[in-house]
């Protein structure tokens, strides 16, 4: 069994109200990453602990300051001032567990870490990878019973939940830990928006997209349209990037066959 440490920034552990266990770590496109990033800072949410392992890749992260950083998750908190909605604990990192086992093991310590705290609720957020580029990035939902899923079928939502024959096996944490809630007995939820599948491609309109559902499910108040300068800044740059790309698949396509637009797979 993987080991993890698990470095506590706080002297007591807070009391949350009811709290939702949000996850977003690297995947396709990074769309969980970047929507739940953006969630945290929106929020500013407070720092509750990090994970660190042997079993993440074996690699450093350079910061602003030249320096060296290790990889990690962390685990962030925020209390909501409304005594009529629930608290919030974030789930975000660097990396993910490398292996089968070492996932599985990570997602068990979560959901231990989410059980203490009274969590009844978990949301995995993730990117569907297409082979063209969606313009209007659909989100998909699914989950571990079937009441649960109800609950994202509001028109309002705007979420697929006829997911089946659409995306594969979900890889990774935003999977395993969704199955894993389910033996807990803790509803779960994994929130996928289709993405471009680049590697260097960035899934910004995706992780807007899923970020609008949480807004309005959980009434998380975010200010989307302070967010929309910094996403849009951000698009420009990676649609230039990406219309490079395309080029460059078109000529693959037509040199050794071409790719079905409508193939879809997920990963983490």
């Amino acid at each position: 069994m993987t080991s993890w440490e698990i470095e506590w920034h706080v002297k007591k552990r807070p009391k949350l109200k009811k709290p939702i266990l949000i996850e977003g770590l690297p995947g396709i496109a990074n769309v969980g990453k970047i929507a739940i990033d953006f969630l945290a800072q929106e929020l500013k949410a407070k720092h509750l602990a990090s994970f660190y392992s042997h079993s993440f890749p074996h690699s450093v992260f350079i910061n602003e300051a030249n320096l060296v950083e290790v990889p990690k998750i962390e685990l962030w908190y925020k209390k909501n001032k409304d005594p009529k909605l629930r608290d919030i604990l974030i789930l975000a990192g660097d990396v993910q567990p490398i292996d089968e086992r070492s996932c599985y093991s990570f997602c068990d310590e979560v959901v231990k870490i989410a059980k203490e705290f009274g969590v009844t609720e978990i949301i995995t957020t993730g990117g569907i990878g297409l082979q063209t580029l969606p313009e209007n990035p659909k989100v998909y939902a699914t989950a571990n019973n079937k009441d649960f899923l109800k609950s994202f079928q509001k028109k309002s939502y705007k979420v697929e939940t006829k997911i089946f024959g659409v995306v594969g096996p979900i890889i990774g944490v935003s999977g395993v830990l969704v199955g894993t809630a389910q033996r807990n007995n803790i509803n779960a939820a994994a929130l996928l928006a289709e993405t471009f599948a680049h590697q260097m491609y960035l899934g910004v309109k995706g992780a807007t997209e899923i970020l609008k559902v949480l807004n309005k499910k959980y009434k998380l108040k975010l200010a989307l349209n302070k967010l929309s300068k910094e996403i849009s800044d951000l698009e420009k740059e990676v649609l230039v990037k990406t219309k490079e790309w395309l080029k460059e698949l078109s000529t693959t396509q037509q040199a050794g066959g071409k790719l079905r637009g409508k193939d879809a797979s997920y990963i983490g």
